[in-house]
């Protein structure tokens, strides 16, 4: 397929682990973008990309791949204002690992990045912590390990003091407080697998459709 001005806003993604190469239209931009235009979702949007998220993470991990750089500008909306129906994208610090294969090449985003990539020895388990930090700013619109510089951010990844005290947690339920403090556990091997974390109860909760949420497609990546 060649270039046609048409299909802009178009995301040209390269799954270079992956067999097919696919070309999709996605319309609705970035999720980082929807976060900040909301402030946060609402819970039922976030389980609905938590559960899109989860599902393409336990594709990855099943081929042995890691993507080492999970963010929300790394995830698209296929249309604006509607999270049913998200694409995970740039694969450019994946990885194909061997089975219990430790990594030590630190790779990510300060604000996402898993304390053992800052220690220099990580798994898969690392983007399921990434899946954590996301699931935590959409629920509240702010990362959970801030600072000014990214030295203050690295501290307080390294740290792993994070807080659900402010006023908008006091909506948020206690399914989803439960899976977020398995998510950010600062012990890989202690924190849920990407299947794990599919298969929790929040994750699989189903929830009225007025919130966008629809049935997985089964093509999410």
């Amino acid at each position: 397929m060649g270039d046609r001005q048409d299909l802009l806003p178009c995301y040209r993604v390269s799954y270079k682990f992956l067999s097919n190469y696919r070309y999709r239209v996605c319309e609705g931009g970035e999720l980082f973008y929807h976060i900040t235009k909301s402030k946060h979702l609402t819970e039922a949007q976030a389980s609905s990309i938590m559960k899109q998220s989860f599902y393409a993470l336990c594709y990855l991990h099943k081929n042995r791949i890691c993507h080492r750089d999970i963010k929300p500008e790394n995830f698209l909306l296929y249309k604006e204002n509607d999270s049913s129906h998200i694409k995970m994208i740039d694969f450019g610090l994946a990885k194909r690992v061997v089975p219990n294969e430790i990594m030590n090449k630190p790779n990510g985003t300060p604000y996402y990045i898993a304390p053992e990539v800052l220690k220099g020895s990580y798994t898969t388990q690392c983007d399921v912590w990434s899946m954590g930090v996301i699931m935590y700013i959409m629920l509240c619109g702010k990362p959970p390990f801030g600072g000014k510089q990214n030295k203050d951010i690295i501290n307080n990844v390294l740290n792993g003091t994070y807080s659900m005290k402010s006023e908008v947690w006091l909506s948020v339920s206690d399914d989803a407080k439960d899976l977020l403090k398995e998510l950010l556990q600062r012990s890989a091997d202690m924190r849920l697998t990407a299947q794990e974390a599919f298969d929790h109860p929040w994750i699989q909760l189903e929830r009225n459709k007025e919130n966008n949420l629809v049935e997985l497609n089964p093509m999410m990546i």
